[in-house]
């Protein structure tokens, strides 16, 4: 099975998939521990229902086994589901008030429906008085998808994935050129790139998500990470702000300016051809997920045991208001609690999120999965990885979430999903040029709060 950007980000959701053999198919339905797949919010017991798929299955599941082998009387009843499966059995369970006791979630637009439907309870106090030691052992940046309207719904686990600028070391040996340290360096590398015959930059425009990367952090770099906050928070006419404006003409000036490989809105990312394209010398630049690291290097021969790839942070643009620091991506998952469980049960719940989600047996089961969980404790299981590559590369993606002012979620899983194919389809045709800035934003300021 291919794994795409939306079954690796929901599925897999790992920061580099280094272990081999990791896959994100699972089994063809729900697999239950005991439990029916109806169980939930009566009172007959703390359930918890969650995604199939290696390794992040094998590490949820011995998370409940902890917990239930400590505590026999109140054990957690489990059910599995593949992807979409589970997107379509938890809106209706959660609609009808038999949803499990533990929501797992991607916290942002699906998050933002359930709180306004009074469906999950607000954590807020209980992490700031109770769980104040857990709170802090989080990535700060972690909370900003868990938060709606200031207060607190969800708590941030499992694992990081931000989306890095890479490049080909040996691309800007060919140019004499250092990598860009500004918005306004990557333009004036396009004309040196192309005079070489090597593109700017790879991208699979027909996943249409591949180029939304791009908008998150221009948004992010020219007007700050209020930029869409607004949006996200509903403020009339939030795209059309002058900063949004200006990141869409910058956005199209680069494409103008040939900055992507010939035929980009003809590849697909699922296929992995736009990560083929670097590697094999095409394309000198490629911004993409973290997820993409250990494709690379599986199929790339040398591209990455050799020293040739670079990475970094998306870099600044002078003048601009947002903090270097920011990225964007998946800065975590999410663990609400049902507000209609029983009381007997939402303490149960809050046991095992407070004891058993970020343990140190979660956490060393994460990193040697190749991944970088969302705790500041992980920077100590990093001096067990013995390749260098992979040591330097998972320290890059710690620091970088770690560090962030603002971890800012995929616009498509903080938006509805009425709001998210608008805004898809309209980046679609903002970079195949055949809508104009102001047209974008009209367009996406009409599903603003939809």
């Amino acid at each position: 099975m291919t794994t795409s950007r939306r079954n690796f980000l929901r599925l897999t959701a790992g920061s580099a998939a280094i272990a081999a053999g990791l896959s994100a198919c699972g089994t063809s339905g729900p697999k239950s521990s005991g439990s029916s797949s109806e169980a939930g919010a009566t009172g007959s017991g703390a359930t918890y229902w969650f995604l199939t798929g290696q390794p992040q299955q094998a590490i949820r599941e011995a998370q409940v086994k902890r917990f239930n082998d400590a505590n026999p009387d109140t054990k957690i009843k489990t059910t599995e589901f593949q992807n979409d499966a589970f997107k379509q059995k938890i809106k209706t369970a959660i609609g009808a008030g038999q949803g499990p006791t533990l929501i797992w979630g991607w916290g942002g637009g699906g998050l933002k429906a359930y709180v306004e439907a009074g469906q999950v309870e607000d954590l807020t106090d209980w992490l700031n008085k109770d769980q104040a030691a857990l709170k802090e052992s989080i990535f700060p940046s972690a909370f900003t998808a868990a938060t709606v309207n200031g207060k607190i719904y969800a708590v941030p686990g499992e694992t990081v994935t931000p989306i890095v600028l890479f490049y080909d070391k040996r691309a800007f040996e060919r140019i004499g050129a250092e990598p860009p340290k500004s918005w306004q360096d990557i333009m004036s590398l396009v004309p040196k790139f192309n005079e070489k015959g090597i593109a700017p930059f790879s991208l699979g425009g027909q996943s249409r998500w591949t180029n939304m990367m791009w908008l998150e952090f221009l948004f992010d770099r020219i007007g700050g990470a209020e930029v869409f906050q607004n949006i996200f928070d509903g403020k009339a006419d939030g795209w059309s702000d002058p900063s949004a404006l200006k990141a869409l003409e910058e956005m199209q000036n680069l494409i103008k300016a040939n900055g992507f490989i010939k035929g980009f809105s003809s590849i697909t990312a699922d296929s992995n051809a736009d990560q083929a394209l670097l590697y094999t010398g095409k394309a000198a630049m490629m911004l993409h997920g973290a997820w993409t690291y250990g494709g690379m290097k599986a199929s790339g021969k040398d591209f990455v045991t050799g020293g040739h790839l670079g990475y970094m942070n998306f870099p600044p643009y002078e003048g601009g208001k947002g903090d270097p620091s920011d990225t964007v991506g998946n800065p975590g998952q999410y663990m609400s609690i049902s507000s209609k469980a029983s009381q007997a049960d939402k303490d149960i719940a809050k046991k095992f999120i407070a004891n058993n989600t970020l343990d140190d047996a979660t956490v060393d089961a994460w990193v040697k999965s190749g991944s970088i969980p969302v705790v500041k404790s992980a920077k100590d299981k990093l001096s067990s990885i013995t390749d260098k590559n992979d040591s330097e590369w998972l320290n890059f993606v710690y620091d970088t979430a770690a560090n962030a002012k603002n971890f800012a979620q995929s616009w498509d899983q903080a938006l509805s999903p009425a709001a998210a194919e608008t805004l898809l389809d309209n980046i679609a045709k903002l970079f195949q040029l055949s809508i104009s800035p102001q047209q974008f934003a009209d367009s996406m300021n009409g599903v603003i709060g939809k």
